[in-house]
């Protein structure tokens, strides 16, 4: 089901990039094969240090094949993200290997990146506290290098649309990256995005309070992990799911939670519900139920096991003026990840979406 709040009137050339951190430099990138295979190149972007060592991010491009590039060549039609660059971000205790949507967006005439943020996947370095953030603004240093090789950094005069594409934590950050950075983006697409607290925003503020002492004290002090390994049996090919992942860069249970990470988790939701004032339409895409349960059932394979649905909404209509919602049964947490039916629902959506609004 789809439904649209409008708040107001809905207001393939290469970029020339300028570079800011030396990444770039006549267009010249180190782009290196990428664990995900054939069609796939990866390069590194340094951050610099902090008190756990060196500090990077990875930004990882799709090359299609040239079957898929001789059929956008040879057709006729103009496809709906023709001329954009589209830069996805994973969410918490994850990182990118959903190759199928690289390849989906590649359809639909875009140049498709992800970006796994400093301290997960491919950016996890030995003696790094895995995730572990004290503020979600620290994530602008890695969206903005990665735009900048993509040729969207500030100041690059690029005549192609910047699509943002975010899952659950990387939702998050990405709706509020684009209230501070207005304009960047010409459209922003949201994967069950985590905009609230799984209890209630009354249970968020007093655990907030608390959290703002003890976050203090010890950053890195570990916090309740409600991970029950639920949603790793439903989506692994090894217990009955359809995907293959790398359980070191998305382990059974999440990564621990730190009472730091948790507290700026807990700021950007708060933020998120005073109204964030976004211009960029937005697209969310959340599953039609959430199920929680201490005890596994079979139910979780086509539900949202993770975050509360019906609040995300909510909270979703106030991140800017044009929101579009959709709902779609029997879909998992990760939508992209659902059963083969939801994920083409989901993609109908979106080029739906993106002929209405890009």
């Amino acid at each position: 089901m789809l439904v649209t709040l409008e708040q107001s009137t809905n207001a393939h050339a290469q970029g020339t990039p300028v570079s800011k951190n030396g990444l770039m430099q006549r267009g010249r990138v180190d782009w290196k094969p990428d664990v995900l295979g054939a069609n796939f190149e990866q390069t590194t972007l340094p951050l610099g240090r902090d008190n756990e060592g060196e500090v990077v991010a990875t930004l990882v491009r799709y090359v299609p094949t040239p079957a898929t590039s001789r059929r956008r060549y040879m057709s006729r039609r103009r496809l709906v993200a023709e001329g954009a660059d589209v830069l996805y971000v994973h969410g918490w205790s994850d990182y990118f290997f959903q190759s199928h949507l690289a390849a989906f967006w590649a359809e639909q005439g875009a140049r498709f990146f992800a970006l796994d943020l400093r301290k997960y996947g491919r950016s996890l370095r030995p003696g790094q506290t895995p995730g572990f953030t004290q503020s979600l603004e620290t994530y602008d240093a890695d969206i903005e290098a990665a735009l900048d090789v993509m040729g969207q950094g500030t100041g690059t005069r690029s005549r192609r649309s910047l699509i943002l594409l975010g899952h659950s934590t990387g939702g998050l950050v990405l709706s509020l990256w684009l209230s501070r950075h207005e304009g960047r983006a010409q459209a922003l697409i949201l994967n069950s995005p985590w905009l609230e607290y799984q209890l209630t925003a009354a249970v968020r503020q007093v655990a907030s309070r608390a959290l703002k002492i003890s976050s203090r004290l010890e950053p890195r002090a570990p916090v309740l992990n409600p991970d029950l390994g639920f949603y790793n049996r439903s989506l692994s090919k090894e217990k009955g799911g359809q995907w293959t992942f790398d359980e070191e860069w998305r382990p059974v249970t999440s990564f621990t939670p730190r009472a730091a990470w948790l507290e700026a988790i807990l700021v950007g939701h708060a933020q998120v519900a005073e109204g964030l004032n976004i211009s960029a339409p937005v697209l969310t895409l959340l599953s039609a139920r959430t199920l929680f349960a201490t005890k596994w059932s079979e139910a979780m394979r086509s539900a949202d096991i993770v975050i509360d649905v019906t609040t995300v909404a909510d909270r979703a209509v106030k991140l800017g003026r044009v929101v579009t919602i959709a709902h779609l049964p029997g879909a998992v947490h990760d939508v992209f990840l659902s059963a083969p039916e939801v994920r083409e629902m989901a993609f109908t959506d979106i080029r739906m979406w993106l002929e209405a609004y890009l």
